[in-house]
């Protein structure tokens, strides 16, 4: 055996990434908010309709939140009355793949199969 020993260093998570997830994931409203865009409906109006629990102060904050990070865009509309609509960029689509197969992993997990 070789008795020089490999001295690995720390590693740690990326400050940026690890701050995105926390910040994002942490927000039990983010998941709820993709999955309203996944089906089209892109308005803040229409989101606090359709989801029983959600106030346009805590929406507000979440799309803030993740325009802040890049996961969704706003696009403001020139028009009277004004229309602002979201949508998830190609970051939002990998990030929130990735957030999809953790969901499946923990699927596979609460069934037993791993």
């Amino acid at each position: 055996m070789n008795s020089e020993t490999i001295k690995f260093s720390r590693k740690s998570a990326p400050e940026k990434t690890a701050r995105m997830v926390e910040s994002i994931v942490g927000c039990k409203w983010s998941l709820t908010v993709y999955n309203l865009l996944k089906n089209d409906i892109r308005r803040p109006g229409e989101m606090v309709k359709s989801v029983e629990g959600l106030t346009t102060k805590v929406l507000n904050a979440c799309l803030k939140r993740n325009i802040e990070f890049a996961i969704v865009e706003r696009e403001s509309f020139n028009e009277i009355p004004p229309r602002v609509e979201y949508r998830v960029t190609a970051l939002g689509d990998k990030f929130i793949h990735i957030l999809t197969e953790l969901e499946k992993l923990q699927t596979e997990i609460d069934d037993g199969n791993l």
